[in-house]
């Protein structure tokens, strides 16, 4: 799982400017596991995390992203 320091560093965009088409942008808000990081850890407010996390459930409908990672 990734440390709270190195999320946040990582995080210097505009949510507000993120796709569902933005794979790899996503994907940082996604655990090894495939779950969708918590407020705590990724450092987003209310509103942003439920943006992240509505485009995270629309890129796995458009099978941009897995719903489980790891698993055969």
């Amino acid at each position: 799982m990734a440390s709270i320091d190195n999320l946040e560093n990582e995080i210097s965009f505009d949510i507000s400017t993120v796709n569902y088409k933005d794979t790899k942008v996503l994907s940082k808000f996604i655990s090894d596991q495939g779950k969708i990081l918590p407020r705590r850890v990724t450092g987003l407010n209310s509103k942003e995390q439920k943006r992240i996390a509505k485009l995270i459930k629309r890129a796995r409908i458009a099978a941009l992203l897995p719903f489980v990672v790891g698993k055969c």
